[in-house]
């Protein structure tokens, strides 16, 4: 069968993109090669001229998911009012409750321990920024002068089970806004510096 001549840019990245939509519908199970293909517009073999099969296309949707993932989160400390560490662990929360099928896919891809090169690389360069950026709050006094490794992980234990609660429906997505917002300035109340003016009445 004739298909149409493909006239949208990088096939790999329209395939990546076409994929993430249908991750977004239902879940890394509905990534299927061929329905992938019809909404390129390409044949159903065009996809397999760029990843020899569906686990290679959906290991390039998880480090292109992984990717965005971290620059939302670091957008938003770029953009933050406050406390630049708070607005990471917020922002954290945001995106699995905006996107929970790419939080799921993230889940045992990046939070487990095998992950592929390219996802560990990028992990990695993540989390240092991260710890520059306690380091940096260290120094200007927001946070307490503790382990910067040891406030990022707990930091990270904290939103990562704040959002799977979120996904798995434990916690009332209705209740998002006031909840994400009370968890981590509780939070906030162990790794702020005592005299950083942002503890709230007790």
């Amino acid at each position: 069968m004739n298909t149409r001549p493909y006239h949208h840019g990088s096939l790999p990245e329209t395939l990546v993109a076409h994929a993430t939509e249908l991750l977004d519908e239902a879940g890394a199970e509905a990534v299927v090669v061929r329905e992938v293909a019809r909404r390129a517009g390409v044949s159903p073999a065009a996809p397999f001229r760029h990843f020899p099969d569906r686990a290679a296309l959906l290991a390039a949707v998880t480090e292109a998911v992984a990717a965005e993932f971290g620059e939302i989160q670091l957008a938003a400390v770029n953009s933050a009012d406050s406390v630049p560490f708070r607005a990471l662990g917020t922002a954290f929360v945001r995106y699995a409750l905006a996107y929970p099928h790419r939080f799921a896919l993230l889940r045992g891809a990046v939070f487990g321990a095998d992950r592929t090169p390219a996802l560990e690389q990028g992990h990695r360069a993540f989390t240092d920024s991260v710890i520059e950026m306690i380091v940096a709050g260290q120094r200007r006094g927001e946070l307490r002068q503790a382990d910067p490794e040891l406030i990022r992980i707990a930091a990270q234990a904290l939103v990562y089970g704040l959002s799977q609660m979120f996904v798995d429906d434990y916690l009332d997505v209705a209740q998002a806004d006031q909840l994400i917002n009370q968890v981590v300035d509780l939070f906030g109340l162990g790794v702020l510096a005592p005299d950083n003016g942002q503890r709230a009445d007790t």
